[in-house]
């Protein structure tokens, strides 16, 4: 049986708010292991974000634990979380987040700069992903020169360039066409069927029937956790 990849125990995040504290995760008990599929949904307000953002070190919990792949980051500082974040977590936003004025294998190149690879490493490497993801004619393009779901392929490439753990998307098909999503949706499959982790947060029931275990969040606190096979 695979171990754990995301060990989350107790979690909760508050936010103070003038003289009040607003509490968004309420205790969040959590395990996902090495090689799932996961969606993750809720209404606005159910703490989907909050919990992706921790999920992704880009926050760390009022309290609680939270071992990712062995290492505890839920008492790591910012520049500890930015390594692990490099290291360990490839993200797929909604908007691209590309470089407009960057050609698709020096936007995917990108992360591969700061964990400290040389140039002919890092254009290899984004060469090898780019054609992973069907864009070996497109390695020279500005995102201004792709189309909507040729930019989120270039960003899913991004994602998987330096081998991460966790390939995490929030709402990736949320600017494509209903067409392009399916596509988009096409290519994480594969990207699982390869043996990444994938975390997929969105709110549209079709998008999380491609996930195998479905994790529903309400009012901060985890709702349901079924699969989804």
């Amino acid at each position: 049986m695979s171990k754990p990849i995301i060990e989350i125990k107790g979690i909760t995040r508050d936010f103070p708010l003038g003289n009040e504290t607003v509490y968004v995760l309420k205790g969040i008990d959590l395990h996902i292991n090495k090689g799932e599929y996961v969606a993750l949904m809720g209404p606005s307000g159910s703490g989907k974000s909050t919990l992706m953002n921790l999920l992704g070190c880009l926050d760390t919990p009022t309290a609680g634990s939270y071992v990712l792949n062995g290492k505890d980051v839920s008492k790591m500082k910012d520049d500890e979380l930015a390594e692990i974040r490099n290291k360990e977590i490839g993200f797929v936003f909604q908007t691209f987040n590309l470089m407009p004025r960057t050609t698709a294998l020096d936007n995917v190149a990108l992360p591969m700069i700061y964990a400290g690879y040389d140039k002919n490493s890092r254009n290899k490497r984004a060469t090898t992903v780019l054609s992973q993801v069907g864009l070996s004619d497109r390695m020279d393009h500005k995102p201004n020169q792709l189309s909507g779901g040729q930019r989120q392929r270039v960003a899913v490439a991004r994602a998987l360039v330096n081998h991460p753990s966790i390939i995490l998307a929030d709402e990736p098909t949320g600017n494509l066409d209903s067409k392009t999503s399916v596509e988009i949706m096409n290519l994480f499959d594969e990207i699982h069927a390869n043996g990444n982790t994938v975390i997929l947060v969105t709110h549209e029931e079709d998008i999380a029937k491609h996930a195998h275990r479905i994790i529903r969040l309400k009012d901060g606190m985890i709702e349901s956790d079924n699969p989804n096979r």
